[in-house]
C-alpha cells in the first residue's frame, strides 16, 4: 500500500508540469464596417443649358480637371455674335473719328479750327475707344461663360453616380456627377459604451474570410467622430488595398475595445470527461488532484480559463 502511494507521488512529480500565470489580453468586438470614400464631392454645372456631351458613366476613373460633361447654352452664340457686330461697328466709328481728329488737328495747326473743335474731335475718339474696349470685355465675359459649360472633375477618384443624360436641361449649380476620392476607409459603427475605449491609432483586424486581392489583414483607426447618433459612435479605419472593393460593401472587422487580466493554459492540460473539463493541480507536498474548470476563449493551442484556477497553481499533465 505504501509502495503504491509512493509510486503515484513519484509519477506525479516526474510528470510534465505547467505553472499558471495571468496575462493581459485585449478583448475584440466583431463589427461590420462599410467601405466608404473619405470625400464624395459633386461635379456641378456652372451655367444653365442643355447637356450636349456626357463623357463619363458610373464606375469610370477620373483625374482632377477632367471634362465630365459639356453644357451648351444656345443663347450664348447669338450674344457673342451681337457683341462682335457691336464691336465691329464701334471699330469703324473709331477709325472715322480718328480721321476726323487728324483733320481737325491739321486745321487747328493752320489756324482755321478753334481749340473747342479740336477738343470735341479728341473726345469723340476717347469715347469710341472706351466703348470698343467695353464691347471686347463683354465678349470676353460671354466667351468665358461658354467655356464654363465644361463640367470638370473636382478631384481624382471614381464616378459613383451620374443622375443626368445627354440632352438633359440643367440649371446652374445642378449636380452632374458625384465622384469618390481615391482614399477609401472602413467606416465602423460601434455601440456608445465603447466610445471612450477607442482612439486614433488603435489597430483593427480584417476578418480573414473578407481578405481578397491586396487587402492588408490589419489597419488602424484614422478618425473617431465626436458625435454619437442613435446610440452609436462612428470611426474611420485605414486599411491598405481597399480600392478593389465596392463603395458601400460590408467587411467584418475586429476592433480592440477593452483589456483585462486572464489565464490561458495549453489545451494538453485539460481532460474532458462526460462533458466536464478537469485539470490536475499539484498541491504543496500532496498528490495532484482534479479541479473542475470552465473554458473561455480559444487562441491557438491555448485555452482561456474563466474559473477554477489561480495564478501560481501548478498543473500536471493528465
Amino acid at each position: 500500500m505504501f509502495a503504491s502511494l509512493l509510486l503515484a507521488i513519484l509519477q506525479a512529480t516526474s510528470a510534465e508540469t505547467h505553472t499558471v500565470q495571468s496575462s493581459l489580453v485585449t478583448d475584440e468586438k466583431a463589427v461590420f464596417a462599410t467601405v466608404e470614400s473619405v470625400d464624395v464631392v459633386s461635379a456641378r454645372a456652372r451655367i444653365g443649358g442643355v447637356i450636349g456631351e456626357l463623357r463619363v458613366d458610373e464606375g469610370d476613373a477620373v483625374e482632377a480637371g477632367d471634362i465630365i460633361a459639356i453644357v451648351v447654352d444656345d443663347r450664348l452664340g447669338p450674344q457673342i455674335g451681337a457683341v462682335n457686330s457691336t464691336a465691329a461697328a464701334l471699330s469703324a466709328q473709331l477709325d472715322q473719328a480718328r480721321s476726323d481728329l487728324a483733320r481737325a488737328q491739321d486745321l487747328f495747326d493752320r489756324g482755321i479750327f478753334a481749340q473747342a473743335r479740336l477738343d470735341e474731335a479728341q473726345t469723340a475718339v476717347d469715347v469710341l475707344e472706351n466703348q470698343l474696349a467695353s464691347a471686347r470685355q463683354e465678349r470676353a465675359v460671354i466667351v468665358q461663360q461658354s467655356r464654363e459649360g465644361n463640367v470638370l472633375a473636382p478631384t481624382a477618384g471614381r464616378v459613383l453616380d451620374v443622375p443626368v443624360t445627354a440632352g438633359s436641361v440643367v440649371l446652374p449649380g445642378e449636380m452632374i456627377a458625384s465622384v469618390a476620392s481615391d482614399l477609401y476607409v472602413l467606416r465602423l459603427m460601434l455601440p456608445e459604451r465603447h466610445a471612450r475605449s477607442i482612439s486614433e491609432g488603435d489597430s483593427i483586424r480584417v476578418d480573414g474570410s473578407d481578405l481578397t486581392g491586396d487587402v492588408a489583414p490589419n489597419g488602424f483607426i484614422r478618425q473617431v467622430y465626436p458625435r454619437i447618433q442613435e446610440g452609436r459612435v462612428m470611426a474611420d479605419a485605414l486599411v491598405d488595398g481597399l480600392g478593389d472593393f465596392f463603395v458601400g460593401e460590408r467587411v467584418r472587422v475586429l476592433v480592440a475595445v477593452d483589456s483585462r487580466e486572464t489565464i490561458f493554459i495549453p489545451d494538453i492540460y485539460i481532460d474532458t470527461r462526460y462533458g466536464v473539463d478537469y485539470v490536475r493541480v499539484q498541491g504543496d507536498g500532496d498528490a495532484a488532484h482534479d479541479v473542475v474548470i470552465q473554458r473561455g476563449e480559444v487562441r491557438g493551442s491555448d485555452i482561456e480559463i474563466l474559473s477554477g484556477l489561480l495564478a501560481g497553481d501548478v498543473l500536471v499533465q493528465p
